[in-house]
């Protein structure tokens, strides 16, 4: 299972709106088959290890992170597949969180004499699906916010400079991340300040929809957001510029009427996001994306990189005001991991 687990991570960022998904089969102790759905109408994972494995697959063991699919799509069904095969056993991690397969896939390949298991992995296999699950139980896609900082908080110099803070075995890390998002959320300040491509960088992997708040459409359109791959969508206050907004438009974005303010503004974009398929959103954006993400209550993980050096009282701070007004009503946040990437310290984990 874990290696199916590492297949299906191959597929991450590049699914959307099928789940990330891998496969192995062993039969009498050995590897025979594995594959992992690549993207959206390419062979689910069962079937593309099932073609790895050809007539070895006949009284394997499959080990599968989701549940097998049991219902028609743009590809058949893969417990027919794995039935058709030959089979003997399943080991499935977690089950599907659509209702249209939730549980059926298993019942299915009981019903055939299969040998069925869930539950193995679990863990692992859960934190694959999770932009799915929330996509499919929301519709609004799994939000994650990413901060750099130094270790007294500060995520850029007075001037605004922020290249590098964290180190580049970090910045490594943060590709990867990329990778896995279907979108990346920034402010027009970070834009304005880096002018970032918010490309992945990383070999065979696609880049994610480029997202940015600019309630006044003040972004140059030659910025390497807007005419670098992958797509780049706009949301612009609909008192904005008309003319701005065609400039914008003209460069190759996608203007959108939406003042991204509050809960309600942050509940109106992910639910465009989720519309559009996006199952995970990785927000990049400065001290005041951030503070206003946080303030709405709606980030569901979180990644801060603390690199060893001081800034001082006149660098940017981590984030903004949060309105609190005593120790105990701090926002509270609870750790999921501490670990060590170059010289900096990663800590991973989400608003309690």
């Amino acid at each position: 299972m874990a290696k199916a687990v590492e297949l299906a991570k191959l597929g991450l960022g590049h699914t959307a709106p099928n789940p990330a998904v891998g496969c192995v089969l062993v039969r009498n102790g050995r590897v025979v088959g594995k594959g992992y759905h690549r993207r959206a109408g390419a062979p689910h994972a069962e079937a593309a290890a099932l073609v790895d494995a050809g007539r070895r697959a006949r009284g394997s063991t499959a080990y599968v992170t989701l549940e097998p699919c049991c219902t028609h799509g743009r590809t058949p069904p893969c417990t027919d597949a794995l039935i058709d095969a030959g089979v003997e056993r399943v080991v499935v991690g977690v089950r599907d969180p659509n209702p249209a397969v939730g549980g059926k896939g298993l019942r299915k390949l009981r019903a055939a004499g299969i040998d069925v298991t869930i539950g193995v992995g679990d863990a692992d296999c859960t934190e694959l699906v999770r932009g799915f699950r929330r996509w499919i139980e929301t519709g609004k896609p799994w939000v994650h916010l990413k901060l750099a900082a130094t270790m007294d908080g500060r995520i850029a110099a007075r001037g605004g400079a922020s290249k590098w803070i964290s180190s580049k075995p970090s910045r490594v890390l943060v590709a990867h991340m990329r990778a896995r998002a279907d979108a990346i959320v920034v402010g027009a300040g970070t834009v304005a300040a880096d002018d970032p491509r918010l490309t992945s960088r990383l070999k065979g992997t696609r880049d994610p929809l480029r997202v940015v708040l600019d309630d006044r459409l003040s972004i140059s359109p030659g910025a390497r957001v807007v005419t670098g791959r992958g797509g780049c969508l706009i949301a612009a206050a609909p008192s904005a510029s008309s003319a701005k907004r065609r400039s914008l438009e003209k460069a190759g974005a996608e203007v959108l009427s939406l003042s991204v303010r509050g809960k309600r503004g942050w509940d109106r974009l992910l639910r465009e996001l989720g519309g559009r398929g996006v199952h995970e959103v990785l927000v990049e954006g400065g001290s005041s994306v951030a503070t206003r993400l946080l303030r709405a209550g709606v980030v569901n993980s979180m990644t801060i990189f603390y690199n060893p050096r001081l800034m001082g009282s006149d660098g940017v701070p981590l984030v903004g005001s949060l309105g609190v007004r005593s120790p105990e009503r701090a926002l509270r946040l609870e750790t999921a991991g501490v670990s060590l990437s170059g010289d900096d310290i990663v800590w991973t984990g989400k608003p309690a």
